[in-house]
């Protein structure tokens, strides 16, 4: 198999858009924790209390989709850089490592998605629990 130094710059504007997602992710978290935080040395409820532990979990995975994110996209470089010294082996691999460094960075953000539309279920359950007790 022949690898073309374009395949791996490719990855460049996807991965670009992943990482500013991301990042615009971790800003949004951040701002909410620093909001909760400041409500929770106000008044200290269990709620608030789980929710920013809940929160700190996401940053800690949004952390690791930062990480495999950029590996992905230094893997990519650098498989541009071997496959310009015509090293068509060494390339390959590098390719395949940043495609396999994106999945595991995908594959953390529906880790992190998934535990983000769990705590959205809880509120809204407690919503409708509170309405169903008020009828």
């Amino acid at each position: 198999m022949t690898l073309h130094i374009e395949t791996p710059a490719l990855l460049f504007s996807a991965t670009s858009l992943i990482l500013l997602a991301y990042t615009n992710r971790f800003l949004t978290i951040a701002q909410i924790v620093r909001g909760l935080k400041k409500n929770y040395d106000e008044v200290k409820t269990k709620s608030i209390l789980i929710e920013i532990k809940n929160l700190n979990k996401r940053l800690t995975l949004i952390r690791y989709m930062q990480l495999f994110g950029v590996l992905c996209l230094f893997l990519s470089v650098f498989a541009m850089l071997v496959l310009f010294l015509e090293w068509q082996v060494a390339g390959l691999y590098l390719f395949g490592a940043s495609m396999f460094c994106l999945l595991i960075s995908l594959g953390v953000s529906f880790w992190e998605i998934s535990i983000s539309v769990n705590a959205l279920r809880i509120h809204l359950s407690d919503i409708v629990d509170q309405e169903t007790k008020k009828q």
